[in-house]
């Protein structure tokens, strides 16, 4: 199943990323009060399981995953096999970081940054040998303008490779640069086939930047998914004297409820990413679906909106928790 076979359904807007229950560390603020005590391998992964349980019920289909996401994949590979249900999901996967910090949150290097066709390659083995023939989109991860996989014409052809085999490729963009990235991307072909049929990025209401070029992306037919919708946690750690807090509570509204819903809100968002790591998270996280943002409302969070050199500093500093 590829992503255009997604029924189209406000349901299947709402996708779930596991980068916040796939390692004990990451980056999302609140952690501490999010997850088990001990994050053990066996927790995490019960942890794992009941949010995608609770995802699928409320009708979410598109589950994201990475190398680097610690043991995502695998956590996931064993969910897809114990829900025979499970079958109507897609699934998508990014190659491109490795992740070395071995189950330690403390560790002084999280993951490591390799777009190389030798790093593709090997990676692409390790994802099959989890994920079997349930890979339905293998996506290069965290694209920058100098990213080999723009220029290099070996891993293009890799790729290419892969999509004849009916998996769909894709790439994500991280950094200020991410339009100037995403529009580089979209004139890759090979062999006069455009290589990506979906690009990931990074857009909330902290960080607008990408915006014009992923409608761009839109329009030139490619899957649009939005990640960091919640600006690792910012936006609701910061809520309480922020526009976001104020309209939650004039509306009654969950924060990430709403923020999730301002991107939600642009055309162009296919899917927007979850990265709930509790129930309860994903709860208010899919009430997005039924939130309807007026015009003077949407104005309103405009405010929080910083430059994107300012608002990627920030997130660097963010700290492994």
């Amino acid at each position: 199943m590829s992503l255009e076979r997604l029924p189209d359904s406000p349901a299947t807007r709402i996708g779930l990323g596991l980068a916040a229950l796939g390692r004990p560390g990451y980056i999302t603020l609140g952690r501490d009060s999010d997850l088990p005590a001990e994050r053990t391998v066996e927790a995490m992964e019960a942890r794992a399981h009941e949010v995608l349980d609770a995802a699928y019920a409320h009708g979410v289909r598109y589950f994201d995953v990475a190398r680097s996401y610690g043991r995502a994949e695998e956590f996931l590979a064993n969910w897809l096999r114990s829900r025979p249900e499970s079958s109507d999901c897609v699934i998508g996967s990014k190659w491109g970081y490795t992740y070395t910090a071995d189950w330690h949150i403390d560790a002084a290097v999280h993951e490591t940054k390799d777009h190389s066709r030798a790093t593709f390659d090997r990676q692409l083995a390790e994802t099959r040998r989890l994920l079997g023939n349930r890979l339905d989109l293998y996506q290069v991860h965290s694209v920058t303008p100098e990213s080999p996989v723009l220029t290099d014409r070996t891993l293009q052809e890799g790729l290419a490779g892969l999509a004849a085999e009916g998996v769909s490729i894709g790439l994500s963009t991280s950094g200020p640069e991410q339009p100037v990235a995403i529009r580089a991307a979209l004139s890759v072909a090979v062999d006069g086939v455009p290589l990506f049929s979906s690009i990931q990025a990074t857009y909330n209401l902290m960080e607008l930047s990408a915006g014009p070029a992923l409608a761009e992306a839109h329009d030139a037919g490619r899957t649009v998914i939005v990640k960091e919708a919640l600006a690792n946690g910012r936006l609701v750690q910061e809520a309480a004297d922020s526009p976001l807090g104020r309209l939650a509570r004039e509306t009654g509204s969950a924060p990430d409820g709403l923020a999730l819903a301002a991107a939600l809100r642009e055309p162009w968002a296919d899917i927007v990413l979850s990265g709930a790591a509790t129930t309860g998270q994903l709860d208010d996280n899919v009430s997005a679906r039924a939130a309807r943002l007026t015009a003077d409302q949407a104005e309103r969070l405009s405010a929080l909106a910083e430059p994107a050199t300012a608002y990627w500093q920030d997130r660097a500093a963010l700290p492994w928790t």
